[in-house]
């Protein structure tokens, strides 16, 4: 999706393919096949680089550090990336920095998990540091007998559960000369640990409470040394006592660093998109504003579902909602995979609401009217 704002910014973009149909191969003209975790391949692509990101998080240090010792400019850089890539990393250095976490431990044996579990209340939240996403790698448990299965000694994260009222993400971009530009908050919807819909900016959210969020995410971004585009994942949480009734805080749950579905409502409701936005910042450009272009934005994803092929379903759509805005993946259709999402801005939340729910509905075959 960073093709086409490469486009307009006359940037010439080149991706390393899993193979010659991957979705990313069939819209950018250089796409040599090879595979991120050999170095071989990624020095041999980066040779005609001037810079180089990443969509996701899973290469290997091994390969960051080659790429580094190779001279190639490397955004984000993989002393800042290391804090996507391992949940350990990520709770201690924000721990330092005095952002909210839920409360958390390292743990290699039962005996810790139970000391944990004691101290904070069952269930807890255990996750495996490094690979996780998309509700991967992630799991609620009520005792450690439950944990047995999983590689203990090699070191998990386990948090509390935390209870919160609902997820909230901040999207912030950082470039190498320091400038930084922040979206408005948003409020995610999940569905059996996938992100369905996306509401920008969040409702109802407290202005105090949004601006505190944003800062957590700047604060994050230069900490850290963040450059390109990163998502900060929140949980809404009550705070104080009774007296306090409605009174709301956060905690950061993840962080991702790279253009983030909680962001794709801003390719066609905010003034610079997160995709054209993570170009800028890569390459060290003036970045781009990041405001809403409506009063509401709601970002709805499609699902893979009984429907092979998608597009005789979009032209009932367009037809039938010509303001909504559809983009396609290219992906093989399978379940539950995400293939594509919908965008609808305007005025009444509960109509766009709607709308985007019918549409994605409706490509997944739920629905067939």
């Amino acid at each position: 999706m960073c093709a086409q704002p490469a486009v307009g910014l006359g940037i010439t973009l080149s991706v390393l393919a899993e193979s010659e149909s991957a979705a990313a191969a069939l819209v950018v003209p250089s796409a040599p096949v090879g595979e991120h975790t050999s170095i071989e391949d990624v020095l041999a692509f980066a040779e005609h680089c001037d810079v180089v990101t990443f969509d996701h998080e899973h290469v290997p240090a091994d390969v960051l550090a080659a790429l580094v010792d190779s001279g190639v400019s490397v955004h984000p850089r993989p002393d800042a990336l290391v804090y996507a890539q391992d949940k350990l990393a990520m709770r201690r250095r924000l721990t330092e920095l005095g952002v909210p976490c839920p409360a958390w431990a390292e743990v290699r044996d039962e005996g810790e998990l139970e000391a944990f579990g004691a101290e904070h209340g069952w269930p807890v939240v255990l996750k495996t540091p490094r690979g996780g996403y998309d509700g991967k790698g992630v799991r609620v448990i009520g005792s450690a007998a439950e944990a047995r299965d999983w590689p203990l000694a090699d070191g998990l994260l386990v948090e509390e559960a935390v209870p919160f009222s609902r997820e909230l993400a901040v999207l912030v971009a950082r470039s190498p000369m320091g400038q930084c530009a922040v979206w408005p908050v948003v409020e995610t919807v999940q569905t059996d640990g996938i992100c369905t819909e996306v509401l920008a900016p969040a409702p109802g959210l407290p202005d105090d409470l949004a601006a505190a969020a944003s800062q957590a995410a700047l604060t994050i971004a230069g900490a850290l040394d963040v450059t390109g585009v990163m998502a900060v994942e929140l949980f809404e949480v009550p705070v104080g006592d009774e007296s306090d009734s409605g009174t709301t805080g956060f905690v950061v749950n993840e962080l991702a660093m790279r253009p983030h579905n909680s962001g794709h409502w801003t390719i066609d409701g905010a003034v610079t998109s997160q995709f054209e936005q993570h170009l800028r910042a890569v390459l060290d450009l003036p970045l781009g504003d990041p405001r809403s272009r409506d009063r509401w934005t709601v970002m709805g994803n499609v699902l893979g579902g009984e429907y092979p092929e998608l597009y005789p379903t979009y032209r009932h759509l367009m037809a039938r909602d010509p303001a909504m805005k559809f983009h396609h993946y290219g992906k093989d259709v399978r379940p539950g995979r995400k293939i594509g999402h919908v965008n609808v801005g305007g005025d009444d939340l509960d109509d766009l609401r709607e709308r985007a729910r019918h549409a994605t509905q409706f490509l997944q075959g739920v629905i067939t009217e």
